[in-house]
C-alpha cells in the first residue's frame, strides 16, 4: 500500500459524502417520526440533521477539493 496523498484525500471526501447521506436519511426518519433518538425525537432535530447532511454532501467536499487543489 502506498502513501499517496491523493488516495487519502479521495477517501476522505467520499467518507464526508457518505456521512452526509446518512445524516439526511436519519434526519428524514426523525422528522417524519418513524425513528426517535433516545426515546424522544423532536421534529426540529430531524430538520437540523437534514440541513447538516446536505451541507456535508454538497458544500464540504467542494471546499476540500478547492483546498487540496494542486498549485499551478
Amino acid at each position: 500500500m502506498s502513501d499517496d496523498p491523493a488516495r487519502a484525500r479521495f477517501f476522505t471526501i467520499n467518507a464526508v459524502r457518505i456521512a452526509g447521506v446518512a445524516c439526511v436519511v436519519l434526519g428524514m426518519l426523525i422528522a417524519t417520526q418513524r425513528a426517535s433518538v433516545f426515546g424522544w425525537g423532536p421534529v426540529w432535530f430531524g430538520y437540523l440533521l437534514i440541513a447538516n447532511g446536505l451541507v456535508d454532501v454538497f458544500v464540504i467536499p467542494a471546499m476540500l477539493v478547492r483546498k487540496w487543489r494542486t498549485p499551478k
